[in-house]
Formats: C-alpha cells, structure tokens, sequence
C-alpha cells in the first residue's frame, strides 16, 4: 500500500538542506558574461547623416590633398633631376685639352649641328654625281645662310640679348661652335669642288691650273682661307698665349673674308650684305658712337705689384632717350657689368686693341650723382703687363671705355633664393663684390612686403679662394668688414700657394647646410675654368639630391 503523499514533503525537504549545505563548499562559478553588444554601422544611422557625409567629404579630401603633393613633389624630383643632368659639365677632352661646356648647352649645339645635316643631306641618293655636285654645293649654301648668325652671336648689341635674358657673352659660345661648324661646311665646299673637277672637268681637258685660276674658284679659295685662318687662331690655347695676336687677325681675316665671299658668288651677296650690315652697327654706331666714353684715369699697383687699380670718377647724367641698346656708362651701370678698355698711349698696336674687364665697384646709388668707376687688372702677359710697366712709371693715363655690358641676370638670382652664395676666384671678386653690395644693400630702398620678407629670412655667403694673403688688399679689409656688418657670412679658405687648392664643392655644401629640400639655393661663381666647373657640378649634384639649386656662371670674352 503506497504511502500518503503528504509524508514525502519531509524527506525531500531534508534533501534538498543537504544539497545547499553541500554546495556552500564548493567553488562557485562565474557570472555569465554580458551579452555583446553589435556595434552598428554609423552609415546605417539614420540620426547621424550630416556627420556621415563630413566625414566622406573631410577623407575625400585628404586623399586629393596627399595625391596632389605627392605628384608636385614626384614632378619637381623630376625636374631637378633633368635639371641636375644638364647642368652637369664634363671634364675637357683629355688628348685635344678642349673645355667641354655644361651639358644643356652641348644638346643646343648638337640641335644647330643636326639642322645643318638635315638640310645638307636632305633627299640626297648619294651616287657620284650628288656628292660631287648638289653635296658641296649645299654646304657652301649653307656657310652663306650661317654667316649673319655667325655675326649676330659674335656682336654685343642685338635684340637677342634682351629677348632671352642673357648677354653676349653667354651667348658667344654658339658664335664659336658655329663658327666651327661653317669651317667644316667651307671645308665640304672645297673638297667637293675639287672632286668636281676631278670627275667631271678634267676628263674634258681642264687643267688643274685654268680650274685654279678661274675667279669663281680663286676668290673662293682666298676665303676659304682666311675663314680656317679664323678658327685656327680662335682656339683657346692660341687665345691664351697670342691673345693680341688673336684680336688683331680676327678683325682683318673677318674682314677680308667677307670682300672675298662677296666676289665669290651672287648668291652669297645677300648673306654677306647682312653680316656686313650686322658688324657695321655694332662696331660704328653702338660700340664708338653711342656707348664709348674717354676719360682721365688714375692708375695704383697694390701690395703684391702685380695687380693694377685703375679708378676714375665723373658725374652721372640723365639719358632721356635711354634703351638698353645705348645705354653708356655716363648714366651708370649695373652689378657685374663689364667694359671694353682702350689705352692708346701705351703703344701704337693697343690703339685698335679692347680689352674686357668687369667693373669692380659697386653701380652708382641712384641717389648719388656721382659715379666711382674701378677696374681691377692682373699683369699676365701683352696688354696687362705693358699696363704695370706704364703704371710704374705714369701715375694717370688716358683711356677709352665701350660699355657697359653685361645682364641682371645672376642679382635677380640671388635676389629669389633663400640661401645665396657668390663663389670667387681670385680676381673674380670683381664680380663678387658689386653683387654682394646691391644684394646686401637693397633693404635701404624696400619697396614691397615681399622684400622685406625675402631679405630678412635670406643667407648670404661670400667664398674667396685666393693665392696670397696679399690679394686681400684689391678689395680692401674695411670693404669686406662692411659687407660682414650687413650679414655677408665670409670664408676666404687658406690661400692657395700655402694649402693648395681647396675643396670647394665641400666648402659649398657647408655653407649651404643641410635642410634646404623646400628652399631656394642661388649660387653665383666667377673664376678659373676648373673653379666654374667644380662647383659647377657640386651644384648638379645638390640638384640630384633634391635642392632646388640654381647656378649662374659669369664669365666673357672678345
């Protein structure tokens, strides 16, 4: 018989405080962990669509922003690596000893020589009759339509000048070249002539002789001589050591080439006529009639008796009619300028003989009426030292001055860089000083805020490689510690003929510092070959490793 149901309510009650008592001494477990929240997308919040859209638009535009500067800054890598690998100069050529000039300027020259070829080559089928015929005779075409070229180059005043910013003497390399290349076109001519003559003329009985002594022929000979005479006494080692020798013969080859070619041909006249027109003007009008000046000079040799000071001074006056044709130094002139100097009483053959020389005083303040005109000059060889023979002896001297010349080019330069070096070599510091001294100077006339800011926030160094200790004197200490009063950080390194030469690349770098990748580096050299193409190449190098570095190299010639 089963039992009631009310007598289990005891046992499973004592049961059940059995189990509780039991578990009271065990561990106990862990609370179970709060479920997970699901984080929602805020792009599905229909609350939060403003913020939404600032924050596609705000990540939009960064993306825009940091690929618009990474390709401005991929392009200017470019750029300065292109610019770097044209403003690189190679050494000369070892067995000619030919100075090589910067790698831009040997593309501009391989582009006039490839016009020439293409045209002198142009739908020839190279058979016998063609190179002994039409070959020749488009070469000597050729010389013809490169002579007014030859002789605007070769000019300082023409209208190239001041359509491209730079002066005659940047632009006389692609006189020189081009003279090269029309004396390998005159060359072409005449073989191809002879050729002629051998192939055609003489199987119908012309002699050698009657072929030379017909007038077409002669007076082509004569100028073709007088053309290689030419380029054999431009070369720069007959320059160097016969350089009177050189202005003299260049002046009345040139001429007596011209009388020939006229006679050689009609269909040369026109040409000629041009050139003729071109040398007319520059020599007669503009170099003696409007832009040469006399005067009364005072002649001083300095500390090491081979340098020569020459110092004159007039009153400035107002050209009313002023051009940069001609302009003449009366009414002043411009940082590194330079001038033709005459001086007839040294000897009767340096009375058609000038001279270049940079002005080595600072440019008339406009402020000042009064112009104080210098001119360093180291005794060489020919006119320099027949000038140190007549100073040792005449205190003054009467000379002729034709100018000035020269561009703004290298203080507009330095005027829009951060950080702008002027680079010297010895007497170089012609150039160096005038540049500094209006670089150093312009806060006295600021005109704009921009100035004010560029000039304030601008680095300015002036290096001097010199050979003596002496040499400091052509300028003078009182002068340089003027210019270290206004900022000019200076380094003039050991001189030359104690230490040797210096490392002027590093010199550079130094001076320049490190940090300069969104800066402006102007550099401005004037000096040796060597020194021109040694720093030169350290700028190059800066460029190619990402300065933006620009470089400017003054030098001239006849």
């Amino acid at each position: 018989m089963d039992k009631p149901l009310h007598n289990i309510w005891p046992a499973l009650i004592s049961s059940l405080q059995a189990t509780s008592t039991l578990s009271t001494t065990t561990t106990t477990p862990p609370p179970p962990p709060p479920p997970l929240q699901t984080c929602r997308p805020w792009s599905s919040d229909p609350k939060d669509p403003i913020e939404h859209r600032k924050r596609l638009i705000n990540g939009r535009a960064f993306s825009q922003s940091f690929l618009v500067t990474y390709q401005a800054a991929a392009r200017k890598r470019v750029w300065l690596r292109a610019r770097s690998l044209l403003l690189y100069q190679p050494p000369p050529i070892p067995v000619l000893n030919k100075t090589l000039p910067q790698n831009s300027t040997t593309l501009l020259i391989l582009l006039l020589l490839t016009l020439n070829t293409f045209y002198a080559t142009y739908d020839l089928t190279w058979t016998l009759l063609d190179v002994s015929t039409i070959f020749p005779d488009r070469a000597g075409l050729l010389f013809a339509s490169n002579l007014p070229w030859l002789y605007l180059f070769a000019s300082k005043n023409h209208p190239v000048n001041h359509l491209t910013g730079y002066s005659y003497e940047n632009l006389n390399i692609l006189h020189r070249r081009l003279g090269e290349i029309m004396c390998l076109l005159a060359l072409i001519h005449a073989v191809g002539m002879f050729g002629l003559w051998y192939c055609y003329l003489l199987p119908i009985g012309l002699s050698l002789w009657n072929f030379l002594t017909h007038p077409v022929v002669y007076l082509g000979l004569l100028a073709f001589m007088c053309y290689e005479t030419l380029y054999f006494t431009s070369l720069a080692s007959f320059r160097e050591w016969w350089y009177e020798v050189f202005l003299g013969t260049h002046v009345l080859l040139q001429t007596g080439a011209l009388v020939f070619l006229f006679l050689h041909y009609h269909t040369a006249r026109p040409y000629v006529a041009v050139a003729l027109l071109i040398f007319l003007l520059d020599r007669l009008l503009f170099r003696i009639l409007l832009k040469s000046k006399s005067i009364r000079a005072d002649l001083t040799i300095t500390e090491d008796r081979q340098t020569i000071l020459l110092s004159a001074n007039w009153p400035l006056t107002q050209n009313h009619w002023s051009t940069p044709l001609n302009n003449n130094l009366s009414s002043g002139w411009q940082p590194t300028s330079h001038i033709f100097l005459t001086i007839p009483s040294l000897a009767p053959k340096h009375i058609i003989q000038a001279h270049p020389f940079t002005i080595a005083s600072a440019a008339p303040d406009k402020n000042n009426p009064h112009a104080w005109f210098n001119l360093l000059i180291r005794a060489h060889g020919g006119f320099t030292r027949d000038l140190l023979t007549h100073a040792q002896h005449h205190p003054t001297t009467q000379i002729r001055l034709d100018g000035p010349y020269g561009s703004l080019h290298a203080l507009h330069t330095l005027q829009t860089s951060d950080t702008s070096v002027v680079i010297a070599g010895g007497s170089g510091i012609a150039v160096a000083y005038p540049l500094l001294w209006s670089l150093l100077h312009e806060s006295r006339n600021r005109d704009t805020e921009e100035t004010v800011i560029m000039s304030n926030r601008r680095k300015v160094a002036l290096i001097w490689v010199i050979q003596h200790t002496s040499h400091v004197s052509w300028l003078g200490r009182e002068r340089l510690d003027e210019l270290e009063e206004l900022g000019l950080s200076l380094h003039i390194p050991s001189p030359t003929k104690e230490a040797g030469r210096p490392d002027v690349g590093k010199l550079v770098r130094e001076v320049v510092g490190e940090g300069h990748e969104h800066e402006r580096v102007g550099v401005v050299v004037s000096g040796p070959d060597g020194l021109n193409r040694g720093v030169r190449n350290t700028c190059a190098s800066m460029a190619w490793e990402g300065v933006d570095v620009r470089v400017v190299v003054e030098k001239y010639g006849w």
